[in-house]
């Protein structure tokens, strides 16, 4: 994943709520946004957060 000291810089692009380490439903990691109204994931690819709005999917629950 992604280094502890980056991740703790990065913020959802949406909403600017803090992101944390996950792994999405096909077992890809990404990132994930920490707001409790609006949830959104981010994918990251060989090792780069994608934080695009338009590659964010919305996380339920």
């Amino acid at each position: 994943m992604i280094d502890p000291w980056v991740r703790d810089l990065l913020r959802c692009p949406v909403t600017g709520a803090t992101l944390v380490d996950a792994t999405g439903p096909d077992g890809a990691p990404e990132l994930v946004s920490t707001d409790p109204v609006n949830r959104l994931a981010y994918p990251v690819r060989d090792g780069v957060p994608i934080l695009l709005a338009s590659e964010a999917r919305r996380v339920e629950g």
